[in-house]
């Protein structure tokens, strides 16, 4: 992006109306701002006047074209000259060209890098000076005339070099301005020229793109973006190119990141586009997530007329087999007529997968620990396994728990194990369900079977209702439903074959969970029932589960319940105190996690006595605290209270 293009006409025009000639250079050596007037005076071809053009480019076409006259070693030259720039400090110097003409350059660092030259012409002036010399005796008049207009000529340099340097500040603030600006836009901002090369960018791309560069400028469009997101673009590019203006979204294959990049053809300078693109990746998964819901509910309406009248005839159907069953039949007719009654449950059943289909459903994420999550669902999967068969699980990600809705992922994934087993047939075989993490953007799920793989057929539609390669034993909507279920989160199903079998890959928005919020089974012992149910209230609001107990005896029996997390005792109980209860529980359940409350002030022998082995509540309880302490999930059973839970 660059300022607004009438105040750079107008920059741009005043600047060439300078008669020396000014080039700017960044700190990155290359050309930021340039004049007519120095492509003119070194005879310099467009690609080093544009801006992006590199240093030492232009220098080395300096020197073969013989603006330095003979040079022994060019490279070393060339070097030299790059490395007086790297340590650029303010100059002025005279010298004569090649061609005979002397010129001055005086160059002055820019503060954020770079430097601004100035280079002029001096060749009238240095010829008067030596016809001073010459005939200072015999033209004395004419000395004094040219004295005189050297003297207002040295005026008129002045007057142009103080509004060159107001010219340079003005610009300098401009341009540092509209960075700063450009830098904070939460997109990525840049300009093309007609030949595909980047002359400006704000710097933020690799915001949008991960594992690429900000540096882009001078580079080509596939060096800064890559050759596969490069080829997607071209054409929206090409377009721009000629004048017209459009909007894409593409995915980028890397991350899986949703890009929308808008094309501005840029007026001021026929073939070149201004590019802005946004992330919108949360955009476009709630998108797919409504219009799922969009598709569900037109093929409710679709299919629930049908249905109706499907299960009145499936009545009608099994209201007349039990009358035919009750006359005498010929020998045989019970097996038929039996089998007419299956294939109507077979038809129930079919129209109650449709009603799961096509009905309402809504998908309601809540924290969910992955590995709580795959405990509870490898068994349920290996019971559906033949003995040679086997289920691996690999698990790559960065949070313990994620965002989930774990009854509709647990039977999308039962599905896809059943598939695979299907698929693999008589055994031995494997299956392996991998989850993993793609840009911090998507969870990843990946099932791997050692089957078959999919036919071609398959993979072009077995995610439409009611394709099956299994004949009479499918009825076409188990990926379907898997489908529908990770469109309505948001997220992408897609299908392959892989050198051992067949491949399902879904992609889930990944959504990490602030805290793990598995419902917890705690034991609460109080021997005041105003304060359990108060505590008790406050657990079960937390959504944790709750079992309390009146006194020490009933605790002691109930900490053997299988499943059990917590055991949160009040310090005084009766007779007994808390301390000498958890104490008892501790020594026979090493996995038990243990926590006092009481009212007692921090200096009494008790409180004392089971801070340094337990955390300790003080009362009256609030639910933050509570949170607070259920959250310490790494905590050992035994641990030194530390000041804020005491």
């Amino acid at each position: 992006m660059a300022s607004d293009p009438k105040t750079s006409t107008y920059t741009r025009a005043g600047l060439n109306l300078i008669q020396q000639a000014l080039s700017i250079y960044d700190a990155d050596l290359r050309l930021a701002v340039s004049n007519r007037p120095f492509k003119e005076m070194f005879g310099l071809p467009d690609h080093l006047t544009t801006p992006g053009a590199r240093f030492d480019e232009t220098i080395a076409f300096l020197v073969a074209a013989g603006e330095y006259g003979k040079v022994a070693d060019p490279e070393a030259f060339i070097q030299e000259r790059v490395n007086q720039a790297l340590a650029f400090v303010p100059h002025y110097v005279e010298r004569v060209r090649a061609n005979g003409r002397a010129i001055s350059v005086e160059g002055s660092p820019l503060p954020e890098g770079g430097w601004v030259t100035v280079y002029t012409d001096i060749t009238d002036t240095k010829r008067q000076e030596a016809l001073l010399r010459s005939r200072s005796e015999e033209l004395s008049d004419q000395v004094l005339t040219h004295a005189e207009e050297l003297a207002l000529t040295n005026r008129r340099l002045a007057a142009t070099i103080g509004q060159l340097q107001e010219a340079k500040a003005a610009l300098t603030e401009m341009e540092a301005r509209t960075r700063r600006v450009t830098e904070m836009a939460p997109a990525h901002i840049s300009h093309i020229d007609a030949n595909g090369i980047y002359t400006f960018t704000n710097r933020r791309l690799s915001s949008l793109l991960p594992d690429r560069g900000n540096d882009i400028i001078g580079l080509s469009f596939e060096e800064a973006l890559g050759p596969e997101v490069a080829a997607l673009l071209r054409p929206t590019l090409a377009r721009a190119s000629a004048g017209e203006a459009s909007v894409m979204e593409f995915t980028d294959p890397a991350s899986g990141r949703r890009i929308r990049t808008a094309f501005s053809p840029d007026e001021q300078a026929s073939g070149s586009v201004y590019l802005l693109s946004t992330d919108v990746t949360e955009e476009a998964q709630a998108r797919t997530a409504l219009e799922q819901t969009h598709k569900r509910e037109l093929a409710a309406q679709l299919t629930s007329g049908l249905a109706h009248d499907f299960a009145n005839l499936l009545t009608i159907i099994l209201g007349l087999q039990g009358r035919l069953e009750k006359l005498p039949l010929p020998r045989g007719a019970h097996e038929l007529t039996g089998a007419t009654r299956m294939a109507v449950r077979r038809g129930g059943l079919l129209l109650d997968k449709i009603a799961n289909m096509t009905g309402a459903r809504e998908i309601r994420p809540a924290p969910v620990v992955v590995q709580d999550f795959l405990a509870s669902f490898t068994p349920l999967a290996e019971a559906t396994l033949p003995d040679d068969i086997t289920l691996s699980v690999a698990v790559d990600l960065p949070h313990p728990a994620l965002m989930l809705d774990a009854g509709s992922l647990q039977d999308g994934l039962l599905n896809l194990v059943l598939n695979a087993r299907d698929g693999i047939g008589a055994g031995p075989g494997t299956i392996a369900l991998s989850l993993r993490s793609v840009q911090d953007t998507w969870l990843e799920i990946t099932v791997d079977d050692s089957g078959r793989g999919f036919t071609e057929a398959a993979l072009d539609q077995a995610l439409n209702p009611f394709f099956t390669t299994k004949g009479d034993e499918g009825s076409g909507l188990g990926l379907t439903m898997v489908y529908d279920l990770v469109k309505l989160a948001g997220g992408t199903v897609r299908l392959s074959n892989t050198a051992q079998g067949a491949r399902v890959l879904l992609r889930l928005p990944l959504r990490p969970a602030e805290a793990e919020a598995r419902p917890r089974l705690i034991l609460l012992v109080d021997d005041i029932a105003e304060i359990r149910a108060h505590v008790r209230d406050l657990l079960t609001d937390l959504g944790h589960q709750v079992i309390e107990a009146a006194s020490a005896e009933e605790a002691r029996a109930l900490a053997d319940l299988p499943g059990l997390d917590w055991v949160l005792s009040d310090v005084h109980l009766g007779d007994t105190d808390g301390v000498d209860l958890l104490g008892t529980i501790a020594a026979r359940h090493t996995t038990l996690r243990l926590a006092l409350m009481t009212s007692l002030p921090p200096d009494d022998p008790l409180f004392v006595a089971g801070a340094r082995r337990w955390p300790v509540l003080r009362k009256p309880l609030d639910a933050g605290a509570l949170a607070q302490l259920l959250a310490l999930e790494t905590a050992l059973p035994e641990r030194i209270a530390t000041s804020d839970t005491a």
